[in-house]
C-alpha cells in the first residue's frame, strides 16, 4: 500500500527526464501528471507508472501547478518537476511526516541543483529551500509569471534531505530557458509599474555576477561556478533590456 500522498507533476515534452522522476516517487499512493501538449512519449511513460494523466492548454507555471494540485485526491501533496528526483533519504523523511500525529501544514525542502552534471554548492544554489510538501487545501502556488512558490496557510516546517534537481545539462538549454524566463520576468515587472534605467542595464549584471561568485561563493564550484554566474548576469541584462524594450514599445504605441 502506498503512502497517503499525491505527487503532482507538470510536463511538456519531458520524455528524457520523467521516467527517473516517476521512478523516484512510485512509492506514493497517487501520481498526477498535467501535460500541456507533449509531442513525445511523456504521457506514455507516465501511464506505465499508473499516473493519472491530463492534457490542458498551458496556463502559466503557477496556474498549471495549481491545476495539478487541485486534481490530487490524497491528504498530502508533494509537487515535483520532471527534472527532479526524490532521494531515498527524502522519501524516509516524508513518510515520517505522514506518520506524525501532529505535523506542520507544509514543509520546506532543500534542493541540490546540478549544472552540467555537477552539484553546484555555491552561487546561491544551495540549499535553495522551497515548500513542496503540504496538506491538500493548505498550500497553493502564488500567481507569478516566473519563480512560482507555494504559500502555506500556516508556519511551515523544514526537512533536511534534499530534492535532487537536474536542471541544465547544456549551456544551450540555459540560454533557451533564459529567453523565455526573461520575457516573463520583464512582463511581470512592467505590470508592477517598473521601468528600466541605466543602472539596471549596466549595474545589475555586474552586481549579479559579483554577488553570486564572491558573496555566495560561486568560486568554490570552479569553472562551472564562473559559467553559472556569467549566465545569470546575462539573464539580468536580458530581463531589464526586455523591460526597456516593452517601455519603448508602449511609449511609441
Amino acid at each position: 500500500m502506498g503512502a497517503p500522498l499525491s505527487v503532482a507533476i507538470i510536463a511538456l515534452n519531458e520524455e528524457r527526464n520523467i521516467r527517473a522522476c516517476l521512478e523516484s516517487v512510485k512509492w506514493a499512493d497517487e501520481i498526477v501528471v498535467c501535460d500541456s501538449g507533449s509531442a513525445d512519449r511523456t504521457l506514455d511513460i507516465a501511464a506505465e507508472y499508473g499516473a493519472r494523466t491530463f492534457q490542458d492548454a498551458w496556463r502559466g507555471f503557477a496556474a498549471h501547478k495549481n491545476l495539478a494540485v487541485e486534481r490530487c485526491r490524497q491528504p498530502w501533496v508533494l509537487v515535483v518537476d520532471a527534472d527532479e528526483r526524490v532521494t531515498p533519504a527524502l522519501q524516509r523523511e516524508i513518510e515520517a511526516v505522514l506518520a506524525d500525529p501532529a505535523p506542520r501544514d507544509g514543509y520546506l525542502i532543500p534542493r541540490r541543483n546540478y549544472f552540467l552534471g555537477q552539484w553546484i554548492r555555491g552561487c546561491g544554489w544551495y540549499p535553495d529551500e522551497t515548500v513542496r510538501l503540504f496538506r491538500r487545501g493548505r498550500g497553493r502556488f502564488a500567481e507569478r509569471a516566473v519563480h512560482e512558490a507555494v504559500v502555506v496557510d500556516g508556519r511551515p516546517g523544514r526537512l533536511a534531505a534534499p530534492l535532487e534537481h537536474f536542471t541544465y545539462d547544456s549551456i544551450s538549454a540555459f540560454l533557451q530557458r533564459m529567453d523565455r524566463y526573461s520575457t516573463l520576468a520583464a512582463e511581470e515587472l512592467q505590470r508592477a509599474g517598473r521601468t528600466a534605467h541605466v543602472w539596471d542595464l549596466l549595474g545589475r549584471p555586474v552586481w549579479t555576477f559579483l554577488r553570486m561568485f564572491l558573496l555566495q561563493r560561486g568560486w568554490r564550484d570552479g569553472w562551472r561556478g564562473v559559467v553559472v554566474c556569467g549566465l545569470y548576469a546575462c539573464y539580468a541584462f536580458g530581463k531589464y533590456a526586455k523591460l526597456w524594450e516593452l517601455g519603448r514599445s508602449e511609449r511609441h504605441g
